[in-house]
């Protein structure tokens, strides 16, 4: 590992690595991801914590390494997220474009193959995207709601194991090289 002044925990091997994926996997999975979060949880209500959209947007976000793509990502994720449920529109679509721009920004700097550092991300940016809807739904909606971090750790941890296994599972979507 190598550890300059730019890039931190980056192997050799793999620095600057962009993953690229078969063209499909761009639709499949945010859209099977955003089907899981809609009708998941009415048939199963333990599996109400999972965000499976906001995953795939970290993972593609980090795996690419392009903050543009990353943006892009988490705004068409984000908005199609919101056309599918009862909150008002854009707020998914504004958190999933910060976290997908963060996300591909720590993709730059982190060697993000290894399943630690994905945990890692997964539990931060969740908290992050909770924490922000929280920010956005008192700034721009007035709604005086109470942030409840507990359980958004616990919901983060939980998201964060469901990562790991998710990313693992998304690299099969990857183009040989």
């Amino acid at each position: 590992m190598s550890y300059t002044g730019e890039r931190m925990l980056l192997s050799s091997q793999r620095e600057g690595q962009v993953s690229r994926f078969r063209p499909w996997a761009f639709f499949v999975a945010p859209l099977a991801a955003i089907l899981f979060q809609v009708y998941v949880p009415i048939f199963f209500q333990f599996l109400k914590f999972l965000e499976m959209p906001l995953l795939v947007v970290v993972y593609f976000a980090i795996m690419r390494r392009n903050q543009i793509s990353g943006l892009m990502i988490g705004a068409l994720v984000g908005l199609a997220q919101d056309s599918l449920t009862n909150k008002p529109l854009g707020m998914y679509g504004i958190t999933n474009t910060l976290v997908g721009y963060f996300a591909a920004s720590v993709g730059v700097r982190l060697d993000v193959e290894h399943s630690f550092i994905r945990f890692l991300l997964g539990f931060f940016f969740f908290v992050f995207h909770q924490f922000f809807y929280w920010v956005m739904s008192r700034a721009l909606l007035g709604l005086v709601l109470r942030f409840d971090w507990q359980g958004t750790l616990m919901s983060g941890l939980l998201n964060a194991v469901v990562g790991v296994a998710l990313f693992h599972l998304l690299d099969k979507l990857k183009e040989p090289a």
